[in-house]
């Protein structure tokens, strides 16, 4: 981690497992640059991927999707549905519960950023809420 704020050119390279189960690309981060306010990250969904059911604790979230599509339920209960394509932007609001899922043949890959600088600290899993996904 840099200790003094300055300007830092961020190659992605490594890659983490999240708590919702995805794995991500580093990016821009507290742990990475010393980031106090945002994250950024790449996210490549595989066809039949999907996420758990979370929600990201007092944080926004900002997602463009740079190729394929994405699915999201949300809400209370999951009972919300969206598609997220290629050349869009999506907006979750912080304490949204929400699920991503791609159900296409194609990859979706994303640039999310969040207002969590350590990006994983806000996660909350939502286990109740899965079974309102079986045979999804």
């Amino acid at each position: 981690m840099q200790t003094a704020q300055t300007c830092a050119v961020v190659r992605p390279g490594g890659t983490y497992d999240g708590k919702q189960g995805l794995t991500y690309t580093e990016g821009i981060s507290a742990e990475r640059v010393g980031a106090t306010g945002i994250s950024m990250h790449l996210l490549t969904l595989p066809p039949g991927a999907r996420a758990a059911a979370h929600l990201h604790e007092a944080h926004e979230t900002a997602i463009y999707v740079i190729s394929g599509e994405s699915e999201m339920w949300y809400g209370e209960g999951l009972k919300e549905h969206l598609v997220v394509r290629a050349g869009e932007m999506l907006y979750i609001p912080a304490n949204m519960p929400h699920l991503p899922m791609n159900t296409s043949d194609e990859p979706c890959t994303c640039e999310l950023a969040r207002t969590d600088p350590s990006e994983q600290e806000s996660v909350v899993l939502l286990p109740e809420l899965e079974a309102a996904m079986d045979g999804m």
